[in-house]
Order: C-alpha cells, then sequence, then structure tokens
C-alpha cells in the first residue's frame, strides 16, 4: 500500500477506470439504472478518492459501485470481492487493540488501515446490504464498525455468511485471524 495519495501515474489510472468499467458492465445486478459515464466522470475529477479505489483494487477487494445517494449525488463502492480481501486480513479491530496486544502483534488493525486508504470499514447494515447483492465471505469474516459502549468493553464486531444465513458475532478487539479482513466503503 503507498502512501502517495496526490494521484495515480496515467497508466495506472487508465488502467484502474478500466478495470472498474469492466466489473461495473459484468455485475449490473448491483446497480440497476446506473450508468457507468457519469461514475467516471465523477471518478476522473476526484483523484483522492481514485487513489482509493486503487488501494481497495490493490488489496484484494474488487470495488464495484452498489448505489447511489440522490441527496448528495454520489456514488457508493463497497468491496466485492467473493471472500475478505487478502491484503487486509490478520489485523486487530482498532490502534488501541493493537497497543495493548504484548506479543504476536499484528500489522496492523483494520480502523487504521481503512484510514490509511481513505475509506471506511462497513457498518452492520451496509454488510447486511452487500449480502443481498450475493454470497460474500463464505470462508472468511469481515470486521465490521462497532458501536462505542461494545468497543468500550473491549468488544469488536465481525459478520459471515454460513448456511445461506448472514451472522454478526463478537470478539475480543485485539483478536486477529488469518481468515478474518474488513471490507470497506468508499462515497465518490
Amino acid at each position: 500500500m503507498k502512501n502517495n495519495k496526490t494521484g495515480l501515474p496515467p497508466q495506472q489510472r487508465k488502467e484502474l477506470l478500466s478495470t472498474l468499467e469492466t466489473r461495473f458492465k459484468k455485475n449490473m445486478n448491483r446497480h440497476k439504472g446506473l450508468e457507468w459515464a457519469a461514475i467516471q466522470a465523477k471518478l476522473e475529477a476526484d483523484e483522492k478518492k481514485l487513489w482509493s479505489l486503487n488501494e481497495m483494487e490493490e488489496t484484494g477487494g474488487e470495488p464495484d459501485v452498489v448505489g447511489h445517494d440522490k441527496t448528495t449525488d454520489r456514488y457508493i463502492f463497497y468491496d466485492c470481492s467473493a471472500e475478505s480481501p487478502k491484503g487486509r486480513r490478520s489485523l486487530c479491530y482498532d490502534r488501541e487493540a493493537l497497543i495493548s496486544r504484548k506479543e504476536h502483534k499484528p500489522a496492523n488493525s483494520a480502523i487504521d488501515m481503512a484510514e490509511a486508504m481513505g475509506i471506511e470499514l462497513l457498518t452492520e447494515e451496509q454488510y447486511r446490504a452487500l449480502q443481498q447483492l450475493g454470497s460474500f465471505d463464505t470462508k472468511t469474516s469481515s470486521w465490521i464498525i462497532t458501536p462505542g459502549n461494545i468497543r468500550k468493553l473491549g468488544g469488536a464486531l465481525f459478520c459471515d455468511r454460513r448456511y445461506d444465513h448472514v451472522f454478526l458475532y463478537h470478539n475480543g478487539a485485539e483478536s486477529y485471524y488469518a481468515a478474518r479482513g474488513f471490507r470497506g466503503s468508499l462515497s465518490v
């Protein structure tokens, strides 16, 4: 993951837009009634958001458009990879959890990594909405935004899909597993 949030080189930008357009056209069920041209215009006008989408792509998230907020005229992207993005696994929940681990610390936390990428973890509501578009996390799980009262007590929430049902679970925020990562959202 690069820290250059100023923009992508022209060739990389072109490749990313092509990848996003191909994915958009292949998965029209995720964004019925939306047109790629309008989305591309928004992306081309916002280098920081395009950079964030590239970070999502490079870490295995396969970002795609899942909606349009008519109030703000913003397009909503979620990570739509079949499993929790490979480049974002084995992370504890947040910095506090990372600091609290005395040994065997993970490389990073989900919240810190998302912030560095310019994206946000999905909420439970967003995660459940994503699951209406397909079957995701059937072998992995993903951290989601945890309410403050749960986090204050040392816990954090994650979700997955098993037995054709979406489950919400809890764990200690400092825990991390090779099969648990996080999915992000980005508004453009």
